[in-house]
């Protein structure tokens, strides 16, 4: 198990940059197992000027992302994948059951339920105070 990921500690496993890094930071990893972070979701993000001017909703596909990403955290920590890319698959089962909004803290859970050769798959919830946002099965390609 490893202590807490900030930015800099998670940008070294996994690729993704400013706009599109959507995690802040990994509060629980079990390499190859599962990971928790946190999102903090604020109003200065870009895509709250279209979805929605008057009513700004996270969408539901930022959501999933910020859930891959953590899944990828728990994959890509494994010595076997150090320096690949884990893609997205698949998505199955996505459920979404609690609006999002600037100011919210999700909560990221990633368990991998199965990893053989180069694919994964993994079961993630999103929660905002204890609230289910998000379920979903994610399969992840490694490359």
């Amino acid at each position: 198990m490893t202590e807490e990921l900030d930015t800099n500690a998670i940008q070294k496993i996994i690729p993704h940059r400013y706009p599109m890094l959507l995690i802040d930071r990994v509060e629980k990893l079990v390499p190859g197992e599962m990971a928790i972070a946190r999102r903090n979701v604020t109003i200065h993000e870009e895509v709250f000027n279209g979805h929605f001017p008057e009513n700004p909703v996270l969408p539901g596909a930022l959501i999933v992302e910020s859930l891959a990403q953590t899944g990828a955290v728990a994959l890509l920590s494994e010595p076997e994948f150090k320096g690949k890319t884990a893609y997205f698959g698949g998505i199955r089962s996505a459920e979404f059951r609690k609006v999002v909004r600037p100011g919210d803290q999700l909560k990221l859970e990633v368990h991998l339920e199965k990893v053989r050769g180069h694919i994964g798959v993994g079961k993630g919830v999103a929660t905002v105070d204890g609230e289910r946002a998000c379920t979903a099965e994610l399969t992840f390609m490694i490359g």
